[in-house]
């Protein structure tokens, strides 16, 4: 291939990103930008929110979140391999078999990291290092 055949992928790159561009920038010239606070209020399927919420989504949840996307993307790897089994032969199984291998020791290393714990102050093996339980009055003096 010569870089001639890749001029109109470049030309489509060009033109969508011009698009792009010119788009953003016309909304914000005849656009009128007076926020109100209705407009500003946060909108979620026709429900008007009566209080703010609490708390923000905890980090746990963003970790599971991260984790599984993460897991998930290598097993489209593996459905890839299992398609063209054959043409690989024995080293395609040894390579993935060290890839499933590092995969399981990543899931272990995660699990016992205390990743995938949601309630963890809670558990007995994590509340000496987390959440310690409170001192009795007695012990104390």
């Amino acid at each position: 291939m010569e870089l001639a055949d890749y001029l109109p992928i470049g030309l489509m790159l060009v033109l969508a990103v011009g698009f792009a561009g010119v788009m953003m920038l016309a909304s914000k010239w005849l656009g009128h930008d007076k926020p109100t606070p209705e407009k500003l209020a946060p909108y979620e399927c026709g429900i008007v929110p009566l209080q703010e919420p609490v708390d923000r989504f905890p980090v746990k949840f963003y970790m599971v979140a991260m984790l599984f996307v993460i897991f998930d993307v290598e097993l489209i790897f593996l459905f890839a391999w299992a398609v063209r089994f054959e043409d690989f032969g024995w080293a395609g199984v040894g390579a993935m078999a060290i890839f499933v291998a590092l995969l399981a020791e990543t899931l272990y290393y995660v699990w016992k990291r205390g990743a995938l714990d949601w309630n963890v102050a809670r558990r007995r093996r994590y509340r000496r290092i987390v959440a310690p339980e409170p001192v009795a009055a007695e012990e104390a003096a």
